[in-house]
């Protein structure tokens, strides 16, 4: 009887529970689901700087080497294709050297000698590792790096 008098006070101790706080957390999870499936998707899709230097690799396979050696370096710790992160971008790189005639000897020069200066302070540290063949084609892949689209082009 005791044991009896015990199972009878859980059962009306247990509290009812809406059950619209169950399909509330449903909705929530379904929403994160999504949201995490939402910015994988934008952090994987090819990305058109991408595509357009693929472009340029296809029409002209002896950059592949200077992208490989850019790569490969700690070049994509400060420059980024469109974006500048702590130097500038490749395609601001690229823009700005385009009319220059020696512009990739110069380029090679700076990736293993570095330089100061030039982009306001940023420092641009020695590669001395980098022998002069590769810098040259590192200098060759960086200048055909296409320029970053406009907001109009866009």
């Amino acid at each position: 009887m005791a044991d009896r008098k015990y199972d009878d006070e859980d059962d009306e101790s247990a509290p009812n529970r809406p059950k619209w706080i169950g399909w509330a957390i449903v909705i929530f999870m379904l929403m994160i689901a999504f949201g995490v499936a939402n910015v994988g998707w934008l952090i994987m899709r090819p990305r058109p700087a991408a595509e357009a230097m693929q472009a340029v690799i296809d029409a002209r396979p002896e950059l592949a080497v200077g992208k490989s050696l850019v790569e490969s370096s700690d070049c994509m710790r400060c420059h980024g294709i469109e974006r500048n992160f702590v130097g500038p971008s490749f395609a601001a790189i690229a823009d700005r050297y385009k009319s220059q005639p020696d512009a990739v000897d110069l380029l090679a020069g700076k990736i293993r000698n570095g330089s100061v200066g030039v982009w306001g302070n940023v420092i641009m540290p020695r590669h001395p590792q980098i022998s002069e063949e590769q810098s040259r084609q590192m200098a060759d892949w960086l200048m055909a790096v296409p320029p970053k689209p406009t907001e109009t082009a866009k």
